[in-house]
């Protein structure tokens, strides 16, 4: 399995590793390790690269599999790195950090809405410097849009600490509302839960890349809400560049 190193530091933008496994017919290989994130929770895949010794070849996309993470390469005439061979992988990292940023951000507002709305989240997605999130609101206003607005960007300038925990299982489960989404998305099978703390605000089941510090995030626009259904809003989120 590959070890998985933006789970502990998401600040790696390059690291050496080994290739594992090589699919030839899909252009892809497994590495011993890696910083590339595959997607998931509503955050997008990283980019970037993979070299060895003169050749560089590009990462299309990361993509989980039960053997470990698919690195899907871009190479021009079907050549591949062999098994075993030494190369460096590099993120593309304007990317990485804007999703980086717009993650954290999606956890303050939802930490936000909790604390002082108790609403659960029912969906949501992200792209670099903008998402959106559903939560259970019966009614939501264009006043209260603006509350929300105020209270999030209160949250940023709090620079407020951002943690990172990976704890067993059972021990994660004994933490008061680790889930914030309207259905558990954790698979039954696994032993181990990653989470996210925004200190003195948020603390929730996780897999994805997070700044250290609510600062980093910027500010945070609401341009726009939607009513989804009966208890279902939705609200849009942009950051500045």
């Amino acid at each position: 399995m590959t070890k998985l190193l933006y789970q502990t530091d998401s600040y790696l933008m390059e690291t050496p590793a080994e290739i594992q496994v090589v699919d030839k017919e899909n252009q892809r290989v497994i590495l011993d390790q890696t910083i590339f994130f595959p997607g998931g929770g509503g955050q997008q895949i990283d980019t970037g690269s993979l070299s060895i010794g003169d050749k560089t070849f590009p990462v299309l996309r990361a993509q989980k599999g039960p053997e470990g993470i698919w690195h899907i390469l871009d190479t021009p005439g079907g050549e591949l790195p062999e098994i075993g061979s030494q190369v460096t992988i590099s993120l593309n990292w304007e990317r990485r950090y804007q999703n980086m940023r717009t993650h954290t951000a999606m956890h303050i507002l939802c930490g936000v809405i909790f604390r002082d709305f108790g609403a659960l989240v029912t969906g949501g997605d992200m792209e670099p410097l903008k998402g959106r999130m559903d939560f259970e609101f019966e009614a939501l206003t264009k006043d209260l849009v603006a509350i929300i607005e105020q209270a999030v960007n209160k949250e940023v300038s709090a620079a407020r600490e951002v943690k990172v925990q990976i704890l067993p299982r059972n021990i994660a489960f004994q933490i008061p509302d680790l889930i914030r989404t309207k259905i558990n998305l954790l698979p039954p099978g696994i032993n181990e839960v990653r989470t996210i703390e925004i200190v003195g605000l948020d603390l929730q089941a996780d897999g994805g890349t997070h700044v250290h510090n609510t600062a980093e995030v910027g500010v945070m626009r609401i341009p726009d809400y939607k009513s989804k259904g009966k208890i279902n809003k939705r609200i849009y989120v942009e950051l500045e560049p």
